[in-house]
């Protein structure tokens, strides 16, 4: 087994059931088991797109899969869920984004392992901490509870 930590995303629609649908999905898929589930935390959309606020959550899972096939699970989820890549950091019903797989390092063309922006975005730092505080980052090798910072404009719902 091997443990992901991923980040998800909605700022369209009714943003808690997307993440609620996609935490579901992924729980059913075969070779990966949920193990936890952080609260929403609602943030500011990053990247000067102007659109309403995202709601976001980790998520950190077991798995049999390879991160390939993790990274075609979540692009799977995007799809049904009905993402349509329009403007890059636009808004989106669902985003799910690979941010650790154990202590992995992959730099490949379509997945980079750990997220490469990770370290700057509290909004992923912040959930990621509530749920695996003890996670090591495989490049900067620090616990996240090491490498998390207070935010203001992340608010927990």
């Amino acid at each position: 087994m091997t443990t992901i930590y991923l980040s998800l995303g909605s700022n369209m629609g009714d943003r808690a059931q997307q993440l609620a649908r996609a935490v579901e999905l992924l729980g059913q898929t075969a070779g990966i088991r949920v193990m936890r589930v952080s609260s929403i935390y609602e943030t500011a959309p990053v990247g000067g797109v102007a659109q309403d606020d995202f709601y976001n959550i980790c998520v950190v899972a077991d798995t049999t899969l390879t991160p390939q096939e993790v990274l075609a699970v979540c692009q799977s989820i995007e799809q049904e869920l009905a993402r349509v890549r329009r403007i890059h950091w636009g808004p989106r019903t669902i985003d799910l984004d690979i941010l650790m797989v154990d202590d992995y390092v992959i730099d490949e063309p379509n997945l980079q392992v750990p997220h490469p922006f990770m370290l700057e975005r509290s909004f992923v730092l912040i959930p990621l901490n509530e749920i695996a505080a003890d996670a090591v980052h495989p490049v900067v090798k620090k616990r996240i509870d090491e490498l998390v910072y207070d935010d203001p404009e992340v608010r927990k719902l």
